[in-house]
């Protein structure tokens, strides 16, 4: 990786949103490293599609639930980044990677729900945690949270939960971070069409008309509505936003 670019980490970067965000990211000049839980296939393919903007990626496996990997991996990235640029630093943290569980609080199992917190909560926070001294001073972090921690929507009472959650940790983040010109914001999609919500959309149409009619711009979102906004937050032109929930759902239940 050239030294002179800066470079991102994006977890969950091999599909969806995180893939969306990789590219925008790469178009704004910037490298990046992907992880990916188990498909590494799709992961080397959005290397390749960076590749072709004249930007340098990587890949590396994450399992963002799984706490007792973190230490691990970070010393493969620093190792990669010691090789590739001399400095074991990168300048933005993107925490994306998520799993669905959809179900009633009445119906909600206990290995669900920590396997939502495992993912959504405790993984964001200590791998941030870890990866803090990894970050360039002056750098960002952005986390990913839910239009869903601001409406309800039954079925994902246990999801918006761990989401608000991120939005207080990522206040929090940003107060103690501040002091080395690091950024801390949280942007909120609303509902999206990715593979997240693919079973919805094609097994229950009229969720997609619902949707459209309770959102202010019209239609259900897609993936490049948001990754712009993550790469806007790592632009110079965002230096003094921080601390921020940055809501993108198309103006969703006003």
């Amino acid at each position: 990786m050239a030294t002179k670019n800066k470079i991102a980490l994006v977890t969950g970067g091999s599909r969806g949103l995180g893939k969306n965000m990789s590219i925008h990211l790469a178009k704004s000049g910037h490298d990046v490293i992907l992880t990916y839980k188990s498909n590494q296939t799709e992961a080397e393919k959005v290397v390749a599609e960076i590749q072709t903007l004249g930007q340098k990626a990587a890949a590396f496996q994450l399992d963002t639930g799984n706490v007792k990997s973190f230490d691990a991996f970070l010393s493969t990235v620093a190792a990669h980044l010691e090789e590739n640029t001399g400095s074991n630093k990168f300048d933005f943290l993107v925490n994306n990677a998520g799993i669905d569980r959809n179900s009633k609080i009445a119906d909600t199992t206990e290995a669900d729900f920590d396997e939502l917190y495992d993912v959504h909560l405790k993984g964001v926070y200590f791998l941030t945690q870890k990866a803090v001294p990894f970050i360039a001073d002056n750098g960002r972090i952005i986390n990913l949270s839910s239009g869903l921690a601001r409406f309800a929507s039954p079925g994902y009472a246990a999801y918006a939960a761990m989401k608000g959650a991120i939005e207080v940790f990522t206040r929090y983040l940003a107060k103690e971070v501040g002091v080395r010109g690091i950024t801390a914001n949280v942007v909120a999609p609303g509902i999206i069409e990715t593979d997240f919500t693919k079973a919805v959309f094609e097994h229950a149409p009229q969720v997609i008309q619902h949707i459209s009619a309770s959102t202010a711009l019209g239609r259900t979102g897609v993936p490049d509505d948001i990754g712009g906004i993550v790469a806007f937050l790592c632009t110079e032109d965002a230096r003094w936003i921080t601390a921020q929930r940055i809501e993108a759902s198309g103006g969703m239940y006003l």
